[in-house]
């Protein structure tokens, strides 16, 4: 019998991060965002073992440089591509979609994640993720008494925790040139969006929309939105709250926002014109002013590289004026 072990969401979150981890493919829009600089031509080899500190606190030590990698959800992998080890990936989570190379690689299961087949393709590294601990832990030890490395990622809460992340896993590799060049390469993508966005004239209030079946969700402090929202000079009507939360419509009709985003469009077709028409919202400013736009959930919710992408995206919806194409 396959053994498969559960990653411990709760039922709430899960349904709004299921978003992020990319239940579809998003169409992703052309962005004037600089790629990140090319890998250096002479790259000093990497020394190993390496001891690093995981999300669990342990010591994990990585005796030799990776040669095949399991990457157990997106944000994960995206890193991993960007870093250039595309090739040694074997094994990827059900939600990966990105980039396009991962629908040929190996899947290894989504919030259930199947042991016996990771076990199968003998990764050197299993990079795994803190918001897979709870039920997941069992299946994680199960794997490690197998005799894999793994390691879990911090479940980072900000940019500078992905720059971290970013870090980490570049040394957990024996590719930290590469990902000295790639942290730096968006610390300077955020830096010109956010001096862009100091001429704005006149603050907008924004509601994100996250979720919307059953309950409306957006995003309040401590998350990516917020700060991406800080960061071009927005205010985020629920920057009061904390975390992941469910806003009552009557509540945003009260909040009058500017602007309206959703992350659902990639899956929810029509998804603009499903708010737009709901009860009340008609008086609603971003409503009023057709300001109601759809950004690429996976951009703006991934922890990852493709974080600076989505914060123009979000930059161009809220500002378009200021972030002309």
């Amino acid at each position: 019998m396959k053994k498969f072990w559960k990653f411990g969401f709760s039922a709430g979150l899960a349904a709004v991060l299921m978003a992020g981890c990319g239940g579809e493919t998003a169409v992703e829009e052309e962005q004037d965002v600089e790629t990140p600089a090319e890998p250096p031509t002479e790259v000093a080899e990497a020394e190993f073992p390496v001891t690093l500190v995981d999300a669990l606190g342990e010591e994990v030590v990585i005796e030799e440089e990776p040669q095949s990698i399991v990457s157990m959800i997106p944000s994960n992998t995206e890193i991993v591509y960007e870093l250039g080890l595309g090739d040694k990936v074997v094994g990827v989570s059900d939600f990966d979609n990105y980039p396009e190379e991962t629908a040929d690689v190996e899947k290894i299961g989504g919030m259930e994640f199947n042991v016996e087949k990771i076990i199968s393709l003998q990764p050197d590294i299993v990079f795994a993720h803190e918001s897979g601990l709870g039920a997941g832990t069992e299946g994680l030890e199960q794997l490690t008494d197998a005799g894999l490395t793994v390691f879990v990622v911090d479940n980072a809460q900000s940019f500078e925790e992905v720059y971290d992340t970013i870090t980490i896993i570049g040394q957990a590799a024996g590719v930290t040139e590469e990902a000295d060049a790639l942290v730096e390469q968006m610390k300077v993508q955020v830096e010109d969006i956010s001096e862009q966005a100091g001429s704005v004239e006149e603050t907008k209030s924004v509601f994100v929309e996250v979720g919307s079946d059953p309950e409306i969700f957006t995003t309040g402090s401590g998350t990516f939105m917020d700060e991406m929202l800080q960061l071009i000079n927005a205010e985020n009507v629920a920057g009061d709250q904390e975390g992941w939360v469910s806003m009552d419509p009557e509540a945003i009709v009260a909040a009058n926002p500017d602007v309206i985003v959703t992350t659902e469009g990639g899956y929810i077709e029509n998804a603009e014109e499903l708010i737009k028409s709901r009860s009340g919202f008609a008086e609603v400013t971003a409503v009023q002013e057709d300001a109601v736009y759809s950004v690429d959930s996976d951009a703006v919710t991934r922890s990852g590289p493709r974080l600076t992408a989505g914060l123009l995206e979000l930059a161009r919806a809220v500002y378009p004026e200021v972030f002309s194409e």
